[in-house]
């Protein structure tokens, strides 16, 4: 792991609780899809946010995003944004988490996100699908209103280019009109397979979640405990 000073290159505001940050690191780095980075808040102080680039796609431009929620609900995240929006740089340490993505074979894959944690999933999908481009993979991003998906759209087109994408957005509070699922995005995964024995699982969201995800999936559903990936099971 190592300590960077990273600049702040741009902030976008993509929801009224959701900002999109991008990073410029000030030396080399290197991280696997699905970890995370602690930003220094001081020396007893580092607060983890997952990477939604890919280590490809980082390569490629020498930045980082980050998608971070913060609002006056969730104190925590918003001194990070603060930092970020008065001082234009923050230190970093990267790369942290177990749960990177697992290149060997071609088990199907199924990605689970609650709100920001899609910046996980998205890491994820995206290292798969440029390393594998036809591997089976559903992904089921759940959120508490359809403003939420902020990032909906570009699910959207990835799935038209690689058919054996499953883009499944489920909406908690959903507005007149709305044609797709709704409810909890857990029961939307139990509805839609008989059994998980076969698939590699990434979730990312409240440790609460992942809990009831890990002990409903493989009581229910036949998942291998030891093919559930998520930080939060390090902590649960």
């Amino acid at each position: 792991m190592t300590t960077l000073s990273c600049k702040v290159t741009s902030v976008e505001a993509i929801t009224d609780t959701v900002y999109r940050v991008r990073l410029l690191p000030e030396a080399p780095f290197s991280f696997r899809a699905g970890q995370y980075l602690m930003v220094v808040m001081d020396e007893r102080d580092k607060r983890p946010f997952s990477l939604a680039s890919t280590p490809a796609e980082s390569e490629k431009s020498d930045t980082i995003e980050l998608h971070i929620g913060a609002s006056e609900l969730n104190l925590y995240a918003m001194a990070v944004m603060d930092r970020i929006l008065k001082e234009q740089t923050i230190a970093v340490d990267i790369p942290h988490g177990d749960a990177w993505l697992r290149d060997e074979g071609d088990r199907p894959l199924v990605l689970i996100a609650g709100g920001t944690g899609f910046s996980y999933a998205r890491s994820i999908l995206v290292a798969a699908l440029e390393q594998q481009p036809d591997r089976d993979i559903s992904i089921y991003w759940g959120g508490r209103e359809l403003k939420h998906l902020y990032d909906l759209g570009e699910l959207e087109a990835l799935s038209v280019n690689h058919p054996n994408l499953k883009v499944i957005p489920v909406v908690e509070q959903p507005e007149e009109g709305w044609l797709g699922r709704s409810g909890i995005v857990l029961s939307a995964v139990l509805q839609d397979f008989s059994s998980l024995a076969g698939h590699d699982i990434y979730i990312a969201g409240r440790f609460e979640m992942a809990k009831i995800a890990r002990e409903r999936f493989v009581a229910e559903r036949g998942a291998l405990a030891d093919r559930m990936y998520g930080d939060a099971f390090s902590f649960i």
